[in-house]
């Protein structure tokens, strides 16, 4: 009986992803995770007692406790866009692409999209406008469309899993109980590996095909030129932010600050551009009004930068806060879901089940990483896949004394960079649709996706950097 609930929500996800497609997290993933909450209300009225002050207990606490994961989501929104419209991303791309060389197109193309994912925080930002500008690059030089996409996917998702800036990385973090930069910390440990390990196969693979000319990578830096003001001194922003991470800031500050300083080099550095944003909606002002209703509105809403290049109008385009907020509303929902499974005692029958499976460090990770990816492929979106696996271990890694970062890395290794891998996922749907190939043809090329859960696995059962009691990084 604890498990309809959850076949509920499997039912309701594949049919939002069939009838909705890539919108499905605009709101009917929402809604179908508030409906299963209402089944397993029902449920357990029916096979047990509780009451209703303790539902709403249990719900409003499992809300509270991703308070600060919304308000870094709302910061990441507006890093987003101060960090675009400053120029500081673009600068990024502008020299970083220039790195490209046919020789080694398949490692060069990886590690851009890892900078820029790790920059921007989303893989999905990163294959939708780098990764489309790389699969043309690609293809004049000769590679087939499966290695391209591969060495793009990988790319992407190493930066998206490592960056402050990503949604899923302070999704993990915050829904374990475990600091952001700690968690970023420790991902390293198995992420650095598998990327490391993927690079190698890229070059390997790069030197044995066939390649011809640079393709328009010129083009593609005359349009960032032209519409930004280009310069190296924007990549102090980056470095700073970077101390302030090194030092251990608390994520909350760092990132605040990290908006700080974009906006004010926004406002010094892009005049221009900010005021053709504060403008463009067409609402009469005072000049002297109009940097401060610009720089508000790259923070909070949308901005539209025409440069030019179809490839890279999706790149600068942001959209701030509101953009966080589809995700946010997931995250309540979820927590609703999670908060009446474990009110109702539904969630402990669930977890007795799968812990009869676990008997040590190793089968424990591995059966974290495994529920993962299941709920990956059950439930079609990696957001519901890590919070959904996170809710059902975290006392469990709590009882037997485990640090909440190995719970968190876990949910991670499995969540995170395999949902990219499962057909009617959001993420494969979305990626193969942009990228113009099929999961099942990148699928083999995706190296990093496929290593990360295995070396999880491995690294636990090495026993290496697997603490029982609290310790330093």
């Amino acid at each position: 009986m604890s498990f309809i609930p959850i076949l509920v929500l499997i039912a309701l996800i594949t049919c939002c992803v069939t009838v909705f497609g890539n919108a499905t997290l605009d709101g009917a993933s929402q809604v179908s995770l508030l409906v299963a909450s209402a089944v397993s209300v029902m449920i357990g009225e029916l096979t047990r007692k509780f009451k209703w002050e303790q539902l709403e207990k249990e719900i409003t606490k499992k809300i509270a406790s991703c308070t600060p994961a919304i308000i870094i989501l709302l910061l990441i929104g507006a890093i987003s866009g101060t960090w675009m419209v400053s120029g500081i991303v673009p600068t990024m791309i502008y020299y970083g692409v220039q790195i490209i060389r046919p020789e080694v197109f398949l490692i060069s193309s990886s590690v851009l999209c890892a900078l820029v994912s790790l920059l921007i925080g989303s893989s999905w930002t990163t294959v939708a406008t780098i990764g489309v500008a790389l699969m043309g690059i690609g293809k004049a030089h000769g590679f087939d469309d499966g290695w391209i996409a591969g060495s793009i996917i990988t790319g992407a998702y190493f930066g998206d899993k490592l960056s402050p800036l990503s949604d899923t990385t302070v999704l993990a973090s915050s829904v374990s109980g475990t600091p952001l930069f700690s968690h970023i910390r420790y991902m390293m440990n198995t992420t650095v590996p598998a990327f490391v390990i993927s690079l190698a196969i890229f070059f390997v693979a790069g030197l044995t095909v066939e390649v011809s000319h640079e393709g328009n990578v010129l083009q593609f830096m005359e349009a960032l030129h032209h519409s930004f003001v280009i310069s190296p001194w924007l990549l102090l922003v980056p470095v700073v932010t970077g101390v302030m991470i090194a030092r251990r800031w608390p994520s909350l500050v760092v990132l605040f600050l990290a908006v700080f300083i974009a906006a004010i080099v926004a406002l010094f550095v892009q005049p221009a551009l900010i005021r053709s944003i504060a403008v463009a909606d067409g609402v009469s002002m005072h000049d002297a009004l109009l940097p401060y209703k610009g720089i508000m509105q790259v923070c909070y809403g949308s901005t539209d930068i025409e440069t030019g290049s179809e490839l890279l109008n999706p790149l600068v385009s942001t959209s701030g806060m509101a953009g966080m907020m589809p995700t946010i509303w997931l995250i309540i929902c979820a927590q609703t879901f999670g908060g009446t499974l474990t009110a109702t005692g539904q969630l402990r029958d669930i977890i007795s089940i799968v812990l009869r499976f676990v008997h040590g460090t190793t089968s424990l990770v591995a059966t974290t990483v495994g529920t993962s990816f299941f709920f990956n492929v059950a439930m079609a979106d990696q957001y519901l896949a890590i919070m959904l696996s996170s809710s059902m271990f975290r006392d469990t890694y709590k009882e037997k004394g485990y640090e909440p970062r190995l719970l968190s890395r876990s949910c991670e290794d499995g969540g995170t960079v395999t949902s990219v891998l499962v057909p009617w996922n959001t993420c494969g749907l979305t990626q193969s649709t942009v990228l113009g190939v099929s999961t099942l043809t990148y699928l083999p090329y995706c190296f990093f996706n496929i290593l990360s859960p295995i070396v999880s696995i491995i690294v636990a059962a090495l026993g290496w950097k697997i603490y029982r009691k609290k310790s330093k990084d």
